[in-house]
């Protein structure tokens, strides 16, 4: 499950954060392979972890969105 919200925090700079959550009978060394993954072709970086007296991990990742700016001699 995975839901992604766009955010500035200040001007010229914007976050895109996504949120993951993997339930407790994932294990802890396949989670961090799959973030690992996640941050190496998607260029996410570990905002938050969450665990939950139940075993279940929240995580929240984020990536810097960069817009590129028009020239302005056309």
């Amino acid at each position: 499950m995975s839901r992604v919200l766009r955010r500035p925090t200040r001007p010229g700079v914007e976050w895109e954060f996504d949120s993951v959550t993997y339930p407790p009978e994932v294990s802890r060394n396949t989670v961090r392979q799959l973030l690992v993954e996640r941050a190496e072709h998607g260029g996410w970086e570990l905002a938050r972890v969450r665990i939950a007296a139940d075993g279940m991990r929240r995580v929240v990742l984020r990536r810097k969105i960069i817009r590129q700016t028009r020239p302005t001699f056309y």
